[in-house]
This record gives C-alpha cells, structure tokens and sequence, in this order.
C-alpha cells in the first residue's frame, strides 16, 4: 500500500538531491506545488507534489533549464493535460452510449 504523504527527506531521497534544493524548488513552484504541513510546520508532499516534482527535476537538472523555462513548460503541460482530461471524459461517455446501444440490440 502507497503511503499518501511524504516527508521532504523522504522526498529528496528519491530525487537524488537534498532537502534545501526540494524546499527551494517547493518555495518556487507554488502554482504546481502545495505541500500540505503538519502540526510541527513539516512539508507533506503527496504523489501527485512528487510527480512534480519529478518533472521539475527532470527539465533543470537534466535537460538544464532554467527555473522560469522550466515554469514555462509546465504551465504548457498543465494546458495540454486538461485537453486531455476533457477528450478522455468524451471517450469515456461515448463507451458507456456504445454499451448500452449494444446491451439494447
């Protein structure tokens, strides 16, 4: 079972970069990352804030860009991921008429 919330050490560890680079990056990416924080003020990173994470860190330690190019690109992400919730929402709709045009013959 996944847990649902991970702690900023837990996090670096599985970027490969430390705690101070994970903060930095949550303070500078508030528009895609919202740790949630405990009652000591811990950062509480759920799947979804690593999967950002990730991209992150990905498009500046990787692929070297820099912080507004790499802002830029999710913001672009961001847009084509919601074209693509809403053409998966109308394919899911057009299979649920399909199957009960079907269950109807």
């Amino acid at each position: 079972m996944e847990k649902l919330y991970y702690t900023i050490g837990e996090v670096a560890e599985l970027l490969g970069e430390n705690t101070s680079l994970v903060r930095f990056w949550s303070n500078s990416f508030t528009k895609y990352l919202n740790p949630k924080r405990n009652a000591k003020g811990n950062r509480l990173y759920t799947n979804d804030d690593i999967e950002v994470l990730k991209q992150i860190h990905l498009l500046v330690k990787v692929q070297g860009m820099t912080l507004d190019g790499a802002a830029k690109k999710l913001s672009a992400d961001m847009k084509n991921l919601d074209g693509k919730v809403k053409v998966l929402d109308s394919l899911k709709n057009i299979l649920a008429q399909l199957v009960e045009v079907r269950k109807s013959l």
